[in-house]
């Protein structure tokens, strides 16, 4: 069991800590963040289900961010540079980042409010199903459906008043 916890590890550790630094904006929580993730996993693993083990995971990122929100207020912390060194600059994610996603787009989702980013981000970058994405919010379906319609709107109504387009899975 030990080193199935490790390959999920070294598989979704880049995609964590990507998730969890758009939502907190700031590198070193981000880790501490997916740290408190895995650790919670491994105490939880006895009560994983047959679930999809990345939508599992974001689950307790999930939970792990909403509890370092209540315990610690707002969290307001910027590190712009996150992107361009990340450590897994192969992945799909950061090549479309590092590509496609303009100073100009980051500033839009960062201003969005919480859940509408958290919808975007689960959807358009990590590729969870509605479903998924509503459950690991624990939102419901439609709530899940609206946010993201929201977060949508919004960008592509800030990014016609600027002339650009976008290309990702919902536009």
């Amino acid at each position: 069991m030990r080193s199935s916890l490790d390959e999920v590890y070294r598989q979704y550790i880049g995609e964590l800590q990507r998730y969890l630094y758009f939502l907190c904006r700031n590198h070193h929580t981000a880790e501490d963040l997916v740290q408190e993730t895995f650790y919670r996993a491994y105490l939880y693993l006895e009560s994983y289900s047959d679930e999809k083990v990345k939508a599992w995971l974001f689950r307790v990122a999930h939970n792990v961010f909403i509890d370092r929100l209540r315990k610690e207020g707002r969290v307001d912390l910027y590190e712009a540079e996150y992107f361009e060194r990340a450590a897994d600059k192969e992945t799909p994610e950061t090549l479309w980042f590092g590509h496609e996603l303009s100073l100009k787009v980051k500033r839009i989702l960062e201003a969005l409010p919480l859940a509408q980013r958290q919808a975007w981000l689960l959807y358009e970058v990590h590729g969870f199903t509605y479903a998924e994405g509503a459950g690991i919010l624990d939102i419901s379906l439609a709530s899940y459906k609206i946010a993201l319609f929201r977060a949508r709107h919004k960008l592509r109504e800030k990014l016609q008043e600027g002339g650009s387009c976008s290309h990702d899975r919902g536009f």
